[in-house]
């Protein structure tokens, strides 16, 4: 089993259910605002989920720390959005989720950064 290619199915897959709970019945409960940034979390969890499943198919040194760098802040910066979205649902506040987001998006970018570096290597 290659844990990475879970990740990226997993990734994948909550990415079209949350979509789905999204665009279905948060429109219902949130504000638009809140439903746009909710959808911005769906869609990078979709796009690294994709990156995930896509690099673990090419041949490629150092492949473990674009992984690590996409899963921590795929975690990071999604889940922290949804969160953060959902807080009038949840009536507790998650603003001291709001730096978190970034922490996750510049573990996304360096993992970016690994990706060109090893892709030029190849």
């Amino acid at each position: 089993m290659d844990k990475f290619r879970v990740f990226g199915g997993i990734f994948s897959l909550l990415s079209v259910i949350f979509g789905a709970f999204g665009s279905h019945l948060l429109k219902k409960y949130l504000e638009e605002s809140a439903l746009q940034s909710f959808e911005v979390g769906v869609r990078y969890l979709m796009y690294h989920g994709l990156a995930i499943l896509i690099i673990s198919a090419l041949p490629m040194e150092g492949k473990k720390w674009i992984y690590r760098f996409f899963i921590s802040g795929t975690l990071l910066f999604s889940f922290s959005i949804f969160l953060l979205s959902l807080q009038s649902l949840i009536k507790f506040n998650l603003k001291w989720l709001g730096p978190i987001t970034p922490i996750g998006g510049t573990l996304l970018i360096i993992g970016w950064i690994i990706f060109i570096i090893n892709a030029f290597k190849s």
